[in-house]
């Protein structure tokens, strides 16, 4: 279960919860769990560590959050929400016809989305290039690439291991939502990841693991990465649970596709207020 409420970006955690719950309950939409289990990482991102601009989050002199596993559609435009990149009241519209929030993150629609992601092993290689641009620019900006751990089967995600440690983009922080589920099983049963913190050291990573629902704990490794910067780049591997901070939906692989009824929002409403 989530623990109280104490900082803002756990404010904003508890009320994307609430938020997320209710957009993919009225949309009858997917992917429910995944977004359960990032919206911490996220909400810490998006307020106390990412220094991103709400007006005009494309300089280079603003941190980047380029959420790769797009398809948390729901808990990244909760949390941008809450985080007052735009009115919640658009949450509302989610997933209808000619709405700005759709089932995948999507650019050009509402401020903090850099790109559309959601095809997985996409994020890290774009991600590269804005840290890249950033590096060159001598801008004192970072690059944060959340992603999935199901997206780590990508060869797309090992070739940007590769390339990030060739430039020696240390301003990239590549933060991992490892929850060990993906779409219709255990990460491990699926394809292999682990020994995975090896892995990520053996392409010449700094890794880090942290609890990806502590927020205190993830604050503290991303202040020690930004001060003082790395040649090396950075991955965070989050160790989380799919469906966090609803009961009856933690690490059951049916709520990455499965809406709430009317029954259950109610019931994991009653568990979010019991931790307000």
């Amino acid at each position: 279960m989530s623990e109280l409420i104490k900082s803002k970006s756990q404010e904003i955690a508890h009320n994307s919860r609430i938020s997320c719950l209710k957009m993919v309950h009225a949309a009858k939409a997917a992917h429910l769990g995944s977004s359960l289990s990032v919206i911490d990482i996220l909400s810490v991102l998006y307020s106390d560590v990412g220094n991103i601009s709400k007006t005009n989050p494309d300089s280079l002199a603003s941190d980047q959050v380029l959420v790769s596993k797009g398809h948390a559609a729901a808990g990244t435009y909760a949390v941008l929400a809450n985080s007052g990149f735009f009115e919640t009241a658009i949450l509302e519209s989610y997933c209808e016809d000619g709405s700005l929030i759709g089932g995948h993150v999507t650019f050009g629609k509402v401020p903090g989305i850099p790109f559309s992601t959601g095809s997985l092993g996409h994020g890290l290689p774009l991600g590269i290039g804005l840290a890249l641009a950033r590096k060159r620019s001598n801008a004192n900006s970072f690059v944060y690439v959340v992603m999935s751990d199901g997206e780590c089967d990508e060869g797309t995600t090992w070739e940007s291991a590769l390339i990030a440690n060739q430039f020696e983009v240390g301003n990239l922080v590549a933060i991992i939502d490892r929850n060990r589920l993906q779409s219709f099983g255990d990460t491990e049963e699926t394809i292999s990841l682990e020994p995975f913190k090896s892995k990520w050291e053996s392409f010449g990573w700094n890794v880090s693991e942290v609890d990806g629902h502590d927020h205190e704990a993830m604050k503290e490794i991303i202040s020690n990465i930004r001060k003082p910067v790395s040649s090396k780049p950075n991955v965070i591997i989050a160790n989380t649970i799919k469906g966090r901070g609803i009961s009856f939906m933690e690490n059951q692989v049916v709520w990455h596709y499965r809406p709430p009824s009317d029954e259950q929002l109610a019931a994991a409403l009653l568990e979010l207020e019991a931790q307000s």
